[in-house]
């Protein structure tokens, strides 16, 4: 079962980000199934989607050969899946993600040669934290489909949940560079950046999305709290002060920008000046030397000379030690 936190960071990752949507299904066959997927469809547009799920599953009963019904009711599962998880109803999203998952594999099994069915089983996958299997499944599109964005870009994701910042920087540029006006991977590349230390890289990426859209909010945000972890205090404080114009209430932007304000002041702070160490007034120096009385040196003169006596007391009569150099 999945917990109602796991699934809230899934949605934010993952949710707006689907590369095949029940809506874009393909065209149906006038033959056996046809009208129970034309209803599916249209179920899953008004976002009824355990209803469309059924439909889809009357389109298999009648043409259970037919490897789109399975896509389509995966997918319906899916969308269900992601609302119940909205809804906090934990079980039922692990319900219908699981039912996704064996449609989609049925998918591949009647259609191995279709990138789509792995794509959609390895997305899935992903919105269950499971990366290392959807990895799989998107190495699997791309060896049958090396072009397909998508996959490249669902692959990033995957790579960012396992932690793998330098791969995903590099699936997410791959994707940009085909696509210029793909706002989400700027966004997920600006992470990875972020989390290898590249705060300067970060810093660009979000700032191409705020230059696209001046009221993202978000992305400002996430650039003030880059501009913090580069120490960069005066350009966080300006972001966070943006955001909080549009959005007073926003009370984990305020701490933030309490945050880097209090930074900024210790930064700026002078140093206190380390006391120089003073030396010794004449009268000191004479007090000291006065210490060293001739009484102190006669004492200091006896004791050396029995010291010596003794030493040459314990040792007369012992033979003297040889050398064992090599001559």
């Amino acid at each position: 079962m999945l917990n109602k936190q796991t699934l809230t960071v899934v949605i934010v990752s993952v949710l707006c980000c689907a590369a095949v949507q029940v809506d874009g299904a393909k065209p149906v066959k006038k033959d056996g199934g046809g009208n129970h997927m034309q209803r599916g469809i249209q179920l899953a547009q008004e976002k009824h989607f355990d209803a469309a799920a059924d439909e889809f599953g009357k389109a298999i009963q009648q043409n259970p050969k037919d490897s789109r019904g399975y896509a389509n009711r995966g997918t319906a599962y899916r969308h269900g899946a992601r609302a119940a998880m909205a809804a906090g109803d934990s079980e039922g999203a692990s319900t219908r993600y699981q039912s996704a998952l064996a449609d989609f594999a049925k998918y591949i099994e009647l259609a191995p040669k279709d990138p789509s069915g792995y794509e959609e089983h390895g997305q899935t996958l992903s919105e269950l934290k499971q990366y290392d299997a959807a990895l799989a499944d998107f190495n699997k599109a791309l060896e049958l489909k090396p072009d397909d964005l998508n996959a490249v870009k669902f692959r990033g994701f995957a790579e960012i949940g396992l932690n793998q910042w330098d791969k995903a920087v590099a699936d997410f540029s791959a994707v940009i560079q085909k696509k210029a006006d793909d706002l989400q991977s700027y966004d997920r590349r600006a992470l990875a950046y972020r989390s290898m230390k590249n705060y300067d890289a970060a810093i660009a990426d979000y700032t191409f999305l705020i230059t696209k859209n001046p009221n993202d909010m978000e992305a400002t945000t996430k650039r003030g709290y880059t501009y913090s972890l580069a120490q960069q205090y005066e350009n966080a404080i300006a972001d966070y002060q943006a955001v909080l114009k549009v959005n007073p209430q926003d009370n984990d932007t305020f701490q933030r920008l309490q945050y880097a304000q209090s930074m900024l002041a210790a930064k700026n702070a002078s140093p206190s000046p380390t006391p120089p160490i003073a030396s010794p007034t004449p009268e000191e120096e004479k007090r000291l030397m006065d210490k060293i009385s001739p009484l102190y040196i006669g004492i200091g003169v006896v004791a050396l000379v029995i010291i010596a006596v003794l030493v040459r007391l314990l040792t007369r009569g012992k033979a003297e030690p040889t050398s064992h150099r090599i001559r």
